[in-house]
């Protein structure tokens, strides 16, 4: 199987990558964004022209936290949606016989029933925050539906929650609330500082994914004869931003105190996905948070040993 990965770079392509280097019968296509433009529409179809993959998964995306989202939303809708209309339909154009394509679980209403189902997509308003992502994923999810209802080809998808793992971005503004508490902390441990100040009240609950369950999970629905149309993949758990913040401080080794300021504000109080229909299906994450934030930590001091930490 002549597979393509299309975003093999970044912390979920790269999991992917090192998911089916272990396949056995697996051809692996990359393109770094260097040789291959995929917001260049004829590139992407010259591409699939020559190559001819038989599979796709489509996990290249422009991403990043809360500030990002809010500060660049066009950015945000166009290079995302572009992306995923130019690989979607060369895929469909040359023949690829099946493509699965990565979204997040921002496409689901800011107050949708906890946890999220599949069918609560667009049942009521997104979060302001992310909209602009959320409505490219959205985009993309739905291209894959009706390529499939329209011209028969096996197009479906996969909705992660959020994700951590080796490779994650630790851009100072920009990065997820995860990396962004591994760097501080890191930071605060070295300095000697006493203590580490945190946002809110730390009640807010969330789920975290690490990365590479997330590649065995696509590997899973890969396999499947017939898989939804999308479908949710997380752990099914939750934990506080409290407990995370506490979690993140003992894996990093920061042994001062955590301040918490509740003048700031807490955000959503829950996000957590419905997982049941992929278990029903017979996949369930393997990884532990604390296990999952050990490796994690591990990661990044050696991408920052090497000089490859992404910031």
């Amino acid at each position: 199987m002549k597979l393509f990965i299309a975003g093999h770079q970044g912390m979920v392509g790269s999991a992917l990558v090192r998911r089916f280097t272990r396949e056995p019968g697996v051809t692996l296509v990359t393109r770094e964004r260097a040789r291959l433009d995929l917001e260049n529409q004829g590139a992407v179809d010259a591409f699939f022209a020559a190559e001819k993959p038989a599979v796709a998964i489509i996990a290249a995306a422009r991403v990043g936290g809360i500030h990002a989202n809010h500060t660049y939303p066009a950015e945000f809708i166009y290079s995302n949606m572009i992306v995923a209309a130019n690989t979607i339909h060369a895929a469909w154009r040359h023949g690829v016989s099946r493509l699965l394509f990565l979204g997040s679980s921002c496409i689901y209403p800011k107050h949708a029933p906890q946890p999220m189902g599949e069918d609560c997509l667009l049942t009521s308003p997104l979060e302001p925050t992310n909209e602009a992502y959320a409505i490219a994923k959205i985009a993309g999810l739905k291209l894959c539906q009706y390529y499939r209802q329209q011209y028969g080809v096996l197009f479906h998808s996969a909705m992660p929650t959020n994700l951590y793992g080796p490779g994650d971005n630790y851009h100072p503004q920009n990065s997820h609330v995860l990396p962004a508490l591994i760097r501080r902390f890191h930071a605060a441990k070295l300095a000697g500082l006493p203590e580490v100040s945190a946002w809110g009240t730390g009640a807010p609950r969330r789920e975290f994914l690490h990365v590479d369950d997330l590649a065995d999970a696509c590997a899973f629905l890969l396999q499947l004869p017939a898989p939804p149309d999308w479908i949710n993949v997380g752990t099914g758990t939750d934990v506080t931003i409290r407990e995370l913040t506490e979690s993140v401080a003992a894996a990093t080794g920061f042994t001062g105190r955590i301040v918490w300021d509740p003048t700031k504000p807490d955000g959503t109080p829950r996000k957590l996905m419905d997982v049941s229909r992929l278990a029903a299906l017979g996949w369930r994450a393997q990884t532990g948070l604390r296990d999952g934030l050990a490796r994690t930590y591990a990661s990044f001091l050696a991408e920052t040993a090497a000089g490859t930490l992404r910031t």
